[in-house]
C-alpha cells in the first residue's frame, strides 16, 4: 500500500519515512544515492502525470492494455513506474470546421472514453477513476492507480457550451481548449494554414471561450492553458477565479517554439497560483535538424504533403490511415532525439524562474512525448533519480511530482463551492 504524502503532519510524515524533519528539506547526497533510496523517495511521492494520451486502438481486441503493449501507457508499465495518477486526455484533433468533422471528432472522444472505462472495469483491484482531489490521495493509499480524465481541444464540441457540464458529469476534471489549429473557442499557438486558420484571428479567446472559463470555475474543473496563444493564456488567467495549469508545456526561453510558454506567461501562471508542468517532448526541449528532416521524409513526403497541410482533406480514407500510422510510428521514436538531461534542464529553468511551488512534470506520452531515459510510463523512477542527482530535496520532488497539482485541484474545488454559494445567495435576493 502506498501512503498518501499529505495524510499526516510534517513530523509524522518524516517518521513514516524513517527520517528526521530536517532530512526532508535537504538533498540526498550523491554518494548515498542507491537504488533503494531512489525507490523509497519515488514510492513516498504522490506521482501525477497531468497529461498523457491513448492511441485509437487502446485496449481493443489484440491490444489489451492490461498486458505489455507497444504504447507508452499500459498496466504493466504503470505498475513498473509506480505512477499513482495518470491524467488521460480525451483528445481529438482539429480539422476544417464542418458538421461532419465535428461529429467524427466527438465520436473519437466517446470511443476513447469507452476504452478507458473498459480498462478500469477489467482491473478493479488495480485501477480506479478519480473524481476529486481527495481521490488522488485515497486511491493510491489503497495500493491502486488512479485514472483522472482530462479533455483537450474544444473543436469536438462545436459551439455547444452545455457540453462542459456533460463532460464533467462523465468524470472529466481537466479542460484544455485548443490543440494544433484554431477552433470556435480559442486561438491555437499553432494555427493551421491547411485548415484556413489565421494567426490570432480571435484575439486569444472568443466570447464562447471566455464563457467557458466561468463555467469551468463553477464546475470545479481545472483549466489547462497549454497550447493557447499568449493572449489566450493571459485572458484565461485574468478571467479565472481559480489557479490554472499548463499540463504539458515547455519553455520558450530555451526553445523558441510557439507551443512553448514565454517567461511572461510562466510568471503570470505562477502569480495566479498555478502550475506549469514541463513536458518531456523532444522537439520542444532540444530541437534536432535530423528529427525534423526525418519527420518530413517519413511522415509527410510519402503522401506529397508538407507539415501543416490538412492531410485529412487532401488524402483519401485509405491513405489518411497510412499517414496516421506513419505519424504514430515516428512519434513513438521521438524519445531517441533528446535526453533526460535536456528535459530536466527545462525543469531547472522553470524552477529558477517561477519557484518550486509552481512547476510540475508531464510526459505527453502517446502523442510525441518521451526522451531517452524516460520513454514510457515504466521509466518514471529514472526521473526521480535524476532529480535527486541534481540536488532536489525529497520535499521538492514531492511538489514536482504531484503536490503542486493536488493543491491547484483543491483550490479549483474550493472556488466552485464559493461560486455555487454566491449563486444561491443571489437567487434568494
Amino acid at each position: 500500500m502506498k501512503p498518501s504524502p499529505f495524510f499526516t503532519t510534517g513530523l509524522a510524515w518524516s517518521l513514516a519515512l524513517g527520517l528526521t524533519a530536517s532530512a526532508q528539506q535537504v538533498p540526498v547526497k550523491s554518494d548515498s544515492l542507491t537504488d533503494a533510496v531512489v525507490r523509497r523517495v519515488h514510492k513516498y511521492a504522490l506521482t501525477i502525470d497531468p497529461h498523457l494520451d491513448i492511441l485509437a486502438d487502446f485496449n481493443t481486441a489484440g491490444n489489451d492494455a492490461g498486458t505489455e503493449t507497444k504504447g507508452q501507457f499500459d498496466l504493466p508499465k504503470l505498475e513498473r513506474g509506480d505512477l499513482d495518477v495518470a491524467t488521460v486526455a480525451l483528445f481529438a484533433g482539429t480539422a476544417k470546421k464542418t458538421p461532419e468533422n465535428i461529429a467524427k471528432a466527438r465520436k473519437e472522444i466517446d470511443t476513447k472514453l469507452a476504452a478507458l472505462r473498459r480498462f478500469v472495469s477489467q482491473h478493479p483491484d488495480r485501477l480506479e477513476f478519480a473524481y476529486t482531489a481527495a481521490d488522488l490521495e485515497r486511491i493510491p493509499a489503497k495500493g491502486k492507480h488512479a485514472i483522472l480524465l482530462s479533455f483537450l481541444n474544444a473543436f469536438s464540441l462545436g459551439k455547444d457550451l452545455t457540453q462542459l457540464p456533460l463532460l464533467y458529469g462523465e468524470g472529466v476534471r481537466v479542460f484544455g481548449l485548443t490543440h494544433a489549429g484554431n477552433n470556435d473557442w480559442a486561438d491555437s499557438s499553432r494555427p493551421s494554414v491547411g485548415f484556413g486558420d489565421k494567426p490570432h484571428e480571435l484575439g486569444g479567446l472568443s466570447v464562447l471561450g471566455k464563457q467557458s472559463v466561468s463555467e469551468l470555475n463553477r464546475l470545479g474543473a481545472i483549466i489547462d492553458v497549454s497550447q493557447l496563444t499568449p493572449a489566450g493564456v493571459f485572458q484565461t488567467i485574468q478571467l479565472s477565479r481559480a489557479p490554472v495549469i499548463a499540463s504539458h508545456s515547455a519553455v520558450r526561453g530555451r526553445v523558441d517554439a510557439t507551443r512553448n510558454l514565454n517567461n511572461d506567461e510562466l510568471k503570470a501562471i505562477a502569480a495566479n497560483g498555478g502550475v506549469v508542468s514541463i513536458v518531456a517532448f523532444s522537439a520542444y526541449l532540444h530541437p534536432s535538424t535530423e528529427q525534423l528532416a526525418n519527420y518530413k521524409k517519413n511522415v509527410w513526403e510519402p503522401f506529397g504533403l508538407q507539415p501543416g497541410d490538412d492531410a485529412k482533406s487532401k488524402l483519401n480514407a485509405a491513405d489518411y490511415q497510412k499517414f496516421q500510422a506513419a505519424y504514430r510510428d515516428f512519434s513513438s521514436s521521438g524519445y531517441k532525439y533528446t535526453t533526460l538531461a535536456d528535459y530536466l534542464d527545462a525543469v531547472d529553468y522553470a524552477v529558477r524562474l517561477i519557484g518550486i511551488d509552481h512547476v510540475g512534470l508531464a510526459s505527453d506520452f502517446n502523442h510525441g512525448g518521451g526522451v531517452t531515459g524516460y520513454a514510457h510510463v515504466g521509466e518514471l523512477p529514472n526521473v526521480t533519480r535524476e532529480l535527486l542527482k541534481r540536488g532536489y530535496s525529497e520535499e521538492e520532488i514531492r511538489k514536482l511530482w504531484g503536490g503542486n497539482f493536488l493543491r491547484v485541484f483543491r483550490e479549483a474545488e474550493a472556488t466552485a463551492k464559493e461560486l455555487q454559494r454566491e449563486q444561491k445567495l443571489a437567487a434568494k435576493q
